[in-house]
């Protein structure tokens, strides 16, 4: 191996933790596959990739439902459908994808936008469309069920901008477990801005690349779209795409967390109104007392990766393991909820109607 290999290997799994992803080298088969796909089409293989290896089959979800969104060529541009992956990382307290995706704003627009929501201060980006589109990510899934924006966009934007969304909802949860809190050098918010504004630039000719859209879906079994994901039914490489992801999730989460915590996840989530739930733990403790003794660690798990990600700790890690010692079993289990999550939250922004509103300009 030699040095450019070495760095590349040290790059895809640097900050990862809890698990050992599957390295470069040594991957084969599905994993080698999507690799290959991620190096290509995204310029890098990077940590919020790699760290699925584990499990492949979630690895070829993860890859394929944030490809097909956020990367691929469509009706949507490139900045704005980055602008939504750091908003909505930006309310998933998720700071590693905060870094990345602001980042790669400086690539395409200078960093307006990306200063505009790191900052939480975007009601002055002067694009009323952008601005629109920044507020409805923000505030969404933070309202209860049936008191939500409808989406400030047309309906044919609807499948790349809530699947974008969609995405980085799960894959935020999944970094908040398994990453440390920045891919970049620098520690403190002004330090942090520079590198952003010195590495950006630097991805211009990645991010600006074509990327054919379909690319990952030989990759996903053919499934039938799943009702809550109706919005992408009118985008058949999206829809295509998360009906592989969805089933795909479902048979990994049934491989690695019982039905009853499944269904507690569940309930739980109907019944959440997009709030933050606090650093206090009592609502955990009371949720997963019903269950037996040995069921516990695994809801705990589940349920703070779905509510709370930012929450999942050493402990956490370590209580589930003890009945569940391999990686592929941790990676499945968080997936699993992780997309419950994101599934609904999809729904809560695609609103009571499918079709998305025409942007008021």
């Amino acid at each position: 191996m030699n040095v450019q290999e070495r760095v590349r290997e040290a790059a895809a799994r640097r900050g990862v933790r809890y698990i050992q992803p599957v390295t470069r080298s040594a991957a084969g088969g599905v994993v080698a596959a999507v690799y290959r796909q991620v190096e290509r089409d995204y310029g890098a293989l990077v940590p919020p990739f790699s760290l699925h290896s584990p499990a492949p089959a979630v690895l070829r979800a993860s890859w394929s439902m944030v490809r097909e969104t956020l990367v691929a060529d469509g009706a949507v541009s490139r900045q704005l459908k980055e602008a939504v992956a750091t908003a909505v990382s930006r309310v998933n307290t998720c700071p590693y994808c905060v870094d990345a995706h602001a980042t790669t704003l400086y690539a395409l627009d200078s960093g307006r936008l990306a200063d505009a929501i790191v900052a939480a201060q975007t009601d002055t980006v002067l694009d009323p469309g952008e601005r629109a589109i920044m507020h409805w990510v923000s505030q969404t899934h933070r309202r209860a069920t049936g008191e939500v924006l409808a989406p400030p966009f047309p309906a044919a934007a609807a499948p790349e901008l809530i699947g974008t969304a969609v995405a980085y909802h799960y894959l935020n949860r999944m970094v908040n477990v398994f990453l440390d809190e920045t891919p970049l050098p620098a520690r403190g918010p002004a330090l942090r801005k520079a590198a952003r504004r010195l590495v950006g630039p630097l991805l211009r000719s990645l991010v600006t690349r074509p990327v054919a859209a379909g690319g990952s879906l030989a990759l996903l079994p053919a499934a039938e779209l799943p009702e809550a994901f109706r919005w992408a039914a009118g985008h058949p490489t999206i829809a295509g795409s998360f009906a592989g992801v969805a089933a795909l999730i479902e048979e990994a989460g049934q491989a690695a967390l019982p039905e009853a915590v499944r269904a507690l996840v569940i309930t739980y989530l109907d019944q959440w109104d997009g709030q933050d739930l606090g650093m206090s733990h009592r609502w955990l403790a009371d949720a997963v007392q019903p269950l037996p003794a040995h069921q516990q660690p695994a809801a705990r798990l589940a349920l703070l990766v779905a509510l709370a990600s930012y929450q999942v700790d050493a402990d956490t890690i370590t209580a589930f393991r003890a009945s569940h010692p391999d990686d592929a079993a941790l990676v499945k289990a968080a997936a699993w909820a992780a997309f419950a999550a994101a599934r609904q939250i999809g729904g809560r922004l695609a609103g009571d109607q499918v079709a998305a509103v025409a942007m008021d300009t």
